[in-house]
């Protein structure tokens, strides 16, 4: 089945960008061309990253000599004239890998390379995850404690993790490896990253998120930066863990997103808004008819009875452009019980605000604010942003009637993320939106470590405004018992 083809078949399925390229598993090679996708870097290597204690040690990527590459050139285009790339496409990903691995070994026996073990193994997991992945990345992307890859470029890699930000060994043959390895990532969401279209929204197989901009506008050389998702999908029980936020005080988001309060995730970039709000759709009921909209799909809702929209840029004429606008006001007509959008950045919010009013209650999403009162702020001035020619105090108004919860998430100079505010919005005093917080995050302090020492503080409040919702839905005894619990906390 893999005899060789000649170069015709490879020149189908081995073109630089496929206009529909099969899952990642077995994707033809970024290009035609071995010197793309070997991996050169004939830099010194630098510092090896160190993970955090509780997670298994990266394996030190061996110095790389100009032997080893020439070698690997060599060793990829036998494997090239000898593989049926269109056979090898149909394949799992493991069954590939073999098929790839048996080869190389053949290849590599035949032309007589003296290698050892190691770097032979080296090798061969270099060329499959040419062939079959994203090339240098893999590494990264295989490590479940990475939170971000940023990529300034071929020569270097900063990673994230346990929320600090440090340099990786990665490194990339030059600028035209990387933008091949961005052309294949954003080609699978049906999407192009060229000179005429430099910046571009994607997401991987797994929903992390993937943001590329291209020279010329990326003076260095293309920039990739992957928002990572973890495997296993964090839940309200283990932020609690992790310190993001009290037991009594994860009862109380539960119970939010119970009862179908209208509520708004707030923070700045990094601070967990995603991963929060993927927290609360947890609560939704199984029987409820969800309609996510999304810029690049990410949300990872359970529920059975869920449609998930997503934007499109416009085409190379300019032409086809389906903007978050068009997908709420769209998503009103497909009878919804709730609209979850994950990330409110223009006039949308408006349209989204009348779901709230109309008859969604529940409706979620999350907006780039560093506090509930900057949130209302920056709502009312993306309405503006709109052309909405309405008097400030109706839409406040309308803000106020329509938004019953904010939640404010933080990533601290330390690189811990908190939950620091869950505020509620109360109505309008005159032209003013009147909020009280329910719970507020306060710091006392930094250890020798540096790291910050604080804690959650109830506010005091007795009955919060949604007493009423929570009784229908028959949650006011346990919201009351964790109210209580949150203020006997504070007192202590």
């Amino acid at each position: 089945m893999f005899g060789k083809r000649g170069n015709e078949g490879f020149g189908k399925a081995g073109g630089a960008i496929a206009p529909s390229p099969p899952a990642p598993a077995a994707a033809a090679p970024v290009a035609s061309s071995p010197a793309v996708l070997v991996e050169p870097s004939r830099e010194p290597q630098r510092q090896q990253v160190t993970p955090p204690p509780t997670q298994a040690p990266a394996r030190k990527r061996p110095v790389r000599t100009d032997e080893y590459y020439d070698t690997k050139q060599q060793v990829f285009s036998a494997l090239i004239d000898t593989i049926d790339l269109s056979q090898l496409s149909k394949l799992d990903s493991e069954s590939a890998r073999e098929e790839i691995r048996d080869i190389v070994n053949d290849i590599i026996t035949i032309k007589n390379f003296a290698m050892s073990i190691s770097e032979q193994e080296e090798l061969l997991e270099d060329i499959c995850n040419d062939v079959l992945g994203y090339g240098p990345l893999e590494p990264l992307l295989a490590r479940d404690d990475i939170a971000d890859i940023m990529v300034n470029g071929a020569g270097q890699t900063f990673i994230e993790v346990g929320g600090k930000t440090m340099e990786s060994e990665i490194r990339f043959r030059d600028n035209a490896q990387l933008l091949s390895i961005c052309q294949r990532i954003v080609s699978q969401v049906g999407r192009r990253v060229d000179e005429s279209s430099p910046i571009c929204d994607a997401r991987l197989p797994d929903g992390s998120r993937v943001n590329v901009i291209a020279p010329p506008l990326s003076i260095d050389g293309p920039a990739l930066t992957i928002r990572k998702f973890k495997k296993d999908k964090l839940t309200l029980d283990q932020l609690v863990r992790f310190g993001a936020i009290t037991p009594e005080g994860a009862t109380v988001l539960q119970i939010i997103g119970r009862v179908r309060c209208n509520v708004i995730i707030s923070g700045g970039t990094g601070s967990g808004k995603t991963t929060l709000l993927n927290c609360l759709t947890n609560y939704i009921d199984r029987d409820e008819r969800v309609i996510t909209c999304e810029d690049t799909a990410e949300l990872q809702l359970q529920q059975p009875h869920v449609v998930r929209l997503e934007t499109r840029p416009p085409n190379i004429e300019g032409e086809g452009e389906i903007t978050m606008r068009d997908l709420v006001k769209n998503c009103l007509r497909m009878r919804p019980e709730r609209i979850i959008v994950g990330e409110v950045r223009g006039p949308e919010v408006f349209d989204l605000l009348q779901a709230m009013n109309t008859g969604h209650d529940g409706s979620m999403g999350t907006i780039h604010a560093n506090t509930p009162r900057e949130c209302l702020s920056r709502i009312e001035s993306m309405i503006a942003m709109g052309g909405f020619s309405l008097p400030a105090k109706t839409v406040r108004e309308i803000i106020s009637t329509s938004v019953d919860v904010i939640i404010q998430a933080a990533r601290l100079r330390d690189g811990s993320r908190r939950i620091t505010q869950i505020t509620e919005v109360i109505g309008m005093e005159s032209d003013v939106i009147i909020t009280q917080d329910l719970m507020r995050y306060e710091i006392e302090g930094e250890d020798a470590g540096g790291r910050l020492i604080g804690r959650h503080m109830s506010t005091g409040v007795g009955k919060p405004h949604f007493w009423d919702r929570a009784r229908y839905f028959n949650e006011e005894k346990r919201l009351a018992a964790a109210l209580d619990a949150m203020e006997a906390k504070t007192k202590e």
